[in-house]
């Protein structure tokens, strides 16, 4: 019995000095998703909780960050396909102000929001596949190889809908251009 319960510490040791190093940019990446701080850090610890159960079959020194995020975009993608089929209305479709429901109880602000709330609009309001292409790539600086990995999509697929993804983000936010004292 001791040897089990040795086992099982050594286990949750190598576990949590492979993976829990990326828990910061876990939690951002599932924060950027659902704009919601509790539907994320439940992403989050599905996330740990599915790696730790299939941690036997990580191989040690592959690439741990690209696995998690495999798994995070999987937990996330199974919670926008349960979150659709409980609504009547697709996520993408719903109105601003019920995306942030934590936002709703505090007042406006009479200024116009920072430049940084309407580039995480522009990012939430892309195609699903768009979204998760650029974020992968350009929010949580996976390579392409770990972010097609991590998608379940061939490289050349991620390159193109990276390619459209910052093209429609790009024509989005081009109206930031001439604030930012740069030529249209």
């Amino acid at each position: 019995m001791g040897h089990t319960a040795e086992a099982q510490a050594k286990r949750r040791e190598a576990f949590e000095a492979i993976a829990m190093t990326h828990a910061a940019r876990l939690r951002a990446a599932a924060r950027r998703w659902f704009r919601d701080g509790a539907t994320a850090d439940d992403a989050v610890q599905e996330t740990f909780l599915r790696a730790y159960r299939s941690f036997d079959a990580f191989l040690p020194g592959t690439n741990a960050r690209a696995w998690l995020f495999t798994i995070l975009y999987s937990v996330c993608a199974n919670e926008y396909a349960r979150a659709r089929s409980r609504s009547a209305i697709s996520l993408d479709d719903a109105p601003e102000e019920l995306l942030h429901r934590s936002e709703r109880s505090e007042p406006r602000a009479a200024e116009p929001e920072p430049r940084g709330s309407e580039v995480e609009r522009a990012l939430g309001a892309l195609p699903e596949p768009f979204k998760s292409a650029v974020t992968s790539v350009d929010v949580d600086e996976l390579s392409y190889e770990e972010a097609a990995s991590a998608l379940g999509c061939p490289v050349g697929t991620l390159r193109s809908r990276l390619s459209r993804g910052r093209k429609a983000l790009a024509e989005k936010l081009a109206h930031l251009a001439p604030r930012a004292g740069r030529a249209p």
